[in-house]
């Protein structure tokens, strides 16, 4: 089981997270560094370039941008900008780094009660994603597809609308809502594709889930 020392970081105040999740780099950090390169980059499909001093780099897709990864130290730069990622994003990478057995997508839809030790943590996810996009978003889900759209969601037919995403090579998310009545509200929640701790453990889930509700706040607000 997941301790609650770690998870309940997530559900709470983001400077905690924040502090907890810079930790949890340079722990996964180290890990990485005891890996082959060579077996890793193979594992998630993608080619080591040589760089600068004798060292090497690969990139991958991360929410639809182009992220290089520098080795040994395992930095992680946006490719257009030169940065480097958020702490929320590094860990999120290099969790799935150390995780990831290279599964392919099942195209099977699970909740977060579903993952590894999940249901300890349910109400807290849905509070803090489909509650909030239901506060936010309400029964204009045509609003939502467009804001779903901005950041790279895929209409699909699930719900009374559901919206994917694929954040990392073999990992899938949806959002999906059910429009309410007069006697019920509109619920959204976010979903996981079935193969999600084949790649990462379910606290950075949690980090998965808190990064697509933020980029959809961001995305509908500016609408």
């Amino acid at each position: 089981m997941i301790p609650d020392s770690q998870l309940h970081r997530f559900f709470h105040k983001k400077e905690s997270a924040e502090d907890y999740l810079a930790i949890r780099v340079e722990e996964l950090r180290q890990q990485l560094g005891q890996r082959d390169a060579g077996q890793l980059a193979a594992r998630i499909g993608v080619t080591l370039m040589p760089i600068d001093g004798g060292r090497n780099a690969f990139e991958l897709v991360v929410w639809g941008r182009e992220i290089r990864i520098e080795l040994p130290e395992f930095a992680f730069y946006d490719v257009e900008t030169g940065q480097l990622l958020s702490v929320f994003d590094q860990a999120m990478l290099a969790y799935y780094l150390v995780g990831t057995d290279g599964m392919p997508l099942t195209g099977q839809w699970i909740s977060f009660t579903d993952l590894q030790d999940g249901k300890f943590y349910t109400q807290a996810f849905q509070g803090y994603t489909g509650g909030e996009l239901a506060k936010l978003v309400g029964d204009d889900i045509g609003k939502l597809g467009t804001a779903a759209e901005q950041i790279g969601g895929i209409q699909v037919a699930f719900g009374d609308a559901a919206f994917a995403f694929q954040p990392l090579p073999n990992v899938a998310m949806l959002v999906t809502c059910w429009l309410g009545d007069e006697d019920f509200p509109s619920s959204y929640r976010v979903l996981f594709d079935a193969n999600l701790n084949n790649h990462i453990p379910t606290e950075a889930a949690a980090i998965l889930g808190s990064g697509l509700t933020r980029r959809l706040k961001k995305s509908f607000n500016s609408l």
